[in-house]
């Protein structure tokens, strides 16, 4: 999908004025405004409890649809990135990891207060290629995944914003179920990454019609 960036103030306004109506429903008022597709830069980190590791999101766009209710709904594919942690502590191991999407991002748009916040859920399947203990290849396969797809919500946190037109940041905590298709490493991949307590932080920006 082509992106345009809202360089004339008509684009501006008309964003703009979009993220008043969506704010005048979520208050009660009246609106006529139909649904509107808006695109976000999406970056982030989640942070995996079992290893103790970190792994990047993004950069990443989130194509969004908004009602005049509120109700979000988004697409968004992550590029490929990377794993490091230390199994039994000291052993090096890397890997890549993938996470591809189910079905759309689900959420809505509502009011706490005189401030408008964001709850939403996607759901992941975790891919992991390429991995290694210190030099030495594991030999996963191609299609070593979690069995399930990993639900992951991400909601503004407590006493911040969600801008329509400016995006804003995101957190959320999830858990991570058992993979399989990994060959002989499965049992130990097993042992090592499911488990709950993840979490995971999005900042969405740069909003524009696209």
């Amino acid at each position: 999908m082509k992106i345009r960036t809202l360089n004339s103030a008509r684009g501006r306004m008309t964003l703009a004025s979009f993220g008043a109506a969506v704010a005048l429903v979520l208050a009660g008022a009246p609106a006529h405004a139909a649904t509107i597709d808006v695109d976000y830069d999406a970056n982030g980190t989640t942070h995996i409890a079992s290893t103790n590791s970190n792994i990047t999101l993004g950069p990443a766009v989130l194509h969004s649809s908004v009602e005049a209710d509120g109700s979000f709904v988004g697409n968004m594919v992550l590029p490929g990135t990377r794993t490091e942690f230390e199994l039994l502590g000291f052993i090096p191991v890397t890997a890549d990891v993938n996470f591809e999407p189910v079905g759309p991002t689900t959420g809505q748009l509502s009011r706490v207060g005189r401030t408008q916040v964001l709850a939403s859920s996607s759901q992941y399947y975790v891919r992991l290629t390429n991995i290694k203990a210190s030099i030495f290849p594991l030999f996963g396969g191609p299609f070593c995944r979690t069995t399930n797809p990993v639900v992951i919500p991400a909601n503004t946190p407590t006493g911040e914003a969600f801008d329509t037109v400016n995006g804003g940041r995101l957190l959320g905590t999830y858990s991570i179920g058992n993979f399989q298709n990994c060959g002989l490493n499965t049992s130990l991949i097993n042992s090592i990454i499911p488990g709950g307590g993840n979490t995971i932080e999005l900042v969405l920006n740069n909003g524009r019609l696209p």
